[in-house]
């Protein structure tokens, strides 16, 4: 059917309960471009509903209207809306009339507007939504994402109607099966022709065929056609090659078409090779990923998503796991494009709760909806390989929860048998309900993060306990890869236990990688893991931090106090910026030869580093500091060469061992003083590689950079601005922090500013914004076509100017 994105012209507003008329108190409607998030414009603050879950952001309630206007022509065809995703417990209203509802707050839903429309006048169309204590991390609020009104004949293709597989596929050639859901509206029988036409990666057509269907009054059937196409070129990581398929009905006004993109791919899974694309076994580098876009806040925007996977693939990536929700198209759009496989998860709960409004309460109802409609969103998408039905459910160690489990999983395999299924189980909280006997660890009743913390060592030998093998058994084998949440030290003891179980760490350490990652390419049956996390978000406030005490060692609890805002334990922060986490696994990846330098952050109060089992240590890649010269600073150089030796200044300060018999770090504890630190690492006495940090010197400096020159005039197209305060040379001043002001020119506006600061107090919404380490951001949207002027200004700096072209 034709698609005409609804972005534009709405108004958002707290919602107006029924008997609030007109107070003065409910703040009036605001003009607003979809996709939106409501909640990340509220008060922050210590008392907010979800608290430390949320980043301290509160809940609340707000409406969405938009005005419709339909010619009286439009009689003739049909209207629905379609909705990516609204956040939560979504009711829709046409002409004040209730049309559908949909409690899943990612689930993408179609309303049928025709029962409801006024054609030749004026239509409003009204969509509530509600966050209140549901979600264990930032939720975001409202419509945040795309919503469109697809309009066709009385005859046509249904929603999410044309399906995509090739299951036969050599080098000689592959079978495209394309089956296509036909719906006819209308009050008499009707025979229409499918036209199916297959176009190559370069946009050439290379296959045609049609098919006549007739269907009776309110009936709807498949069209099914089955082509063979020569010498395909495959899907994979390396090289994403997309066919289109593209189908129509009907002739003349009564035609219908839809255009959808495919992959040609083979999967295996099995424990001997481990995941096989293409006949070539994978190991998958992952990254688990929240739904936020950092300044943005939920909003799911194409260029935002795109640009995030672009940027994980870079810093060597080649998998992500939605946590916890199903992935927006635009997402999944940008992984088949770009090459990422894909692990689409639908729950993080089932029928019990995990907070105390949360999904848990629709789920017996609404479960099977819900996995139908991801998996109609994704069945066309090379880049998904793995649907996950779950994260973290306690209900997984009880008889009742692994018969639930089988009938999810089985429902995925009766709509799409094309891919594989897995549960991300972590083994403590399978069996969550038995911890206070168990030691006197955990309490049924606390965060679960914190009782993982609380075990530290003691966790791994729960996690390869008799009692959570067995409790486990049973869900794990309903599905068909074991996706282990913090279960790596079962990775080999289930191979030998289970010959015949695959394993997937689905969430993990990040401390952990360079012990599990050796394990992953010995082990055939493992076929990789997923860190938490790759990407920082909000919510979960201060889950990676590291605080200072006397005694430093463990943190106590796992939460950030108001006013941590982001959890802090991503790879790459909520700006895209690469954290030394993210350098180092690169290089335990081996991927990387050269060696990277992060600096622990000096300190004069003596105090000590207390962290987390989701922290990093709290260093950066910077030679630019304000303490005394000859202090002692800690210093890391990451590597998989057998040493390093650093150098300050040009004088050696000795050799130390890295690579894997050493963790791939080296330590030195170097005296400071301005200047140039390089470190140059060496395997069997030859240089592999080397690093080289420099002091800033000088006076403070603006740099502003535009990621693109040039973008599309287009609402789902974004220009990113990085501010950066540099010396002379470029070189970046990490602790000469100050506000910046950001003003916009041209057709294009200011939509977020913002910078990696985990406990800001400022607004991302502002047009002013301080640096973080030297480093802000700017989101900017296009409005039109033409150049974009942004300037950037600081007190006692030198503003800086550039320009972003956008095109029609």
């Amino acid at each position: 059917m034709r698609s005409v994105s609804l972005n534009t012209h709405w108004f958002v507003s707290p919602k107006r309960g029924l008997f609030d008329g007109m107070n003065p108190t409910i703040a009036p409607p605001v003009g607003v471009t979809l996709p939106h998030d409501a909640m990340v414009s509220l008060p922050r603050s210590a008392q907010a509903a979800s608290a430390e879950h949320s980043g301290y952001f509160p809940g609340g309630a707000v409406e969405y209207t938009r005005e419709l206007n339909l010619d009286t022509e439009e009689a003739a065809n049909v209207h629905y809306l379609v909705l990516d995703g609204v956040y939560r417990d979504a009711m829709v209203y046409v002409n004040d009339h209730f049309a559908a509802q949909r409690p899943a707050g990612y689930s993408r839903f179609v309303v049928n507007l025709d029962p409801f429309l006024r054609l030749g006048d004026s239509n409003e169309l009204r969509i509530e939504a509600r966050a209140h204590r549901d979600s264990r991390w930032y939720s975001g609020l409202g419509v945040h994402r795309s919503v469109h009104l697809l309009t066709g004949p009385r005859i046509h293709i249904a929603v999410d109607g044309v399906r995509v597989c090739t299951p036969d596929i050599d080098d000689a050639g592959t079978l495209v099966e394309v089956a296509t859901t036909i719906v006819n509206e209308s009050s008499h029988t009707q025979t229409t022709t499918c036209h199916v036409a297959i176009r190559n990666p370069r946009g050439e057509i290379i296959a045609t065929d049609q098919v006549p269907i007739t269907l009776i009054a309110g009936e709807s059937g498949v069209a099914r056609k089955r082509i063979w196409i020569a010498a395909p070129e495959r899907w994979s990581i390396d090289s994403p090659a997309l066919y289109r398929a593209e189908v129509s009905i009907g002739e003349g006004p009564e035609n219908d078409s839809v255009s959808t993109t495919f992959g040609v791919r083979t999967l295996q899974l099995d424990s001997r090779h481990g995941l096989r694309i293409n006949g070539d076994t994978v190991k998958l580098r992952g990254a688990c990923i929240h739904h936020d876009n950092g300044v943005l806040g939920a909003r799911s925007i194409a260029r935002a998503e795109e640009r995030r996977i672009e940027i994980l693939k870079s810093a060597g990536f080649n998998a992500i796991r939605s946590a916890h929700n199903p992935l927006s198209p635009d997402l999944l759009d940008a992984c088949d494009r770009l090459g990422m496989v894909v692990l689409d998860e639908a729950f993080d709960m089932w029928a019990e709760a995990k907070s105390a409004f949360d999904y848990s309460l629709a789920f017996p109802e609404w479960w099977e909806r819900d996995i139908e409609s991801m998996v109609a969103k994704d069945f066309n998408h090379p880049s998904v390989v793995f649907y996950s039905i779950g994260n973290e459910i306690p209900e997984t160690g009880r008889t009742h929860g692994a018969r639930q489990g089988r009938l999810l999983a089985d429902k995925v395999r009766s709509l799409d048998p094309s891919r594989f299924t897995t549960n991300g189980i972590n083994p403590l909280v399978s069996v969550v309900k038995e911890l206070p006997a168990l030691a006197g660890h955990g309490d049924a009743n606390r965060d679960v993060n914190e009782t993982m913390a609380e075990m530290g060592s003691l966790m791994d030998a729960l996690v390869t306990s008799d009692l959570v093998t067995a409790r486990t058994e049973e869900s794990f084998g309903a599905v068909d890869a074991a996706g282990l949440n913090y279960g790596d030290s079962r990775y080999v003891s289930d191979g030998s236990t289970f010959p015949h179980r695959v394993i997937i760490g689905t969430e993990t350490f990040s401390t952990r990688v360079q012990d599990a990652w050796p394990t992953i390419l010995a082990n055939d049956h493992i076929v990789g893991e997923f860190t938490w996390t790759g990407w920082d978000y909000l919510g979960e406030a201060g889950i990676g931090r590291v605080e200072y005490t006397k005694e430093g060692g463990a943190l106590a609890g796992t939460s950030g106090a108001f006013p941590w805002q982001l959890a802090w334990c991503g790879d790459i922060d909520i700006t895209g910026h690469r954290r030394p986490s993210s350098y180092f696994r690169e290089i335990v990846f081996g991927l990387r030869a050269q060696p990277y330098i992060a600096v622990l952050r000096p300190r004069a109060d003596g105090l000590l580093p207390s962290a987390g089992p989701w922290s990093w240590t709290d260093s950066i890649s910077s030679w630019t500091w304000s303490c005394d010269p000859g202090t002692i600073v800690s210093v890391d150089v990451y590597s998989d060469a057998e040493t390093v030796e650093l150098f300050l200044n040009g004088t050696s300060l000795g050799s130390v061992p890295a690579g894997l018999a050493h963790g791939f770090v080296a330590r030195f504890d170097v005296p400071y003083g301005v200047g140039e630190l390089r470190a140059v690492a060496s395997s069997g006495g030859i240089e592999t590689g080397r690093s080289i940090l420099r002091s800033a010197v000088g006076e403070v400096a603006l740099a502003v950079e535009a990621e693109r020159a040039e973008i599309r005039a287009t609402p789902d197209d974004l220009a990113y601005v990085n501010i950066i305060l540099v010396d002379g040379n470029g070189v970046p001043w990490p602790e000469s922090d100050r506000k910046v002001e950001v003003v916009v020119d041209g057709p294009g506006e200011l939509i977020a500013l913002g910078s990696a600061n985990p406990k800001t107090i400022e607004s991302y919404l502002d047009s002013s914004h301080t640096t973080f380490d030297g480093r802000s951001q700017a989101v900017v949207r296009p409005t039109g076509a033409g150049t974009i002027v942004i300037t950037v200004s600081a007190e006692g700096l030198a503003s800086r100017s550039i320009t972003v072209t956008s095109h029609e």
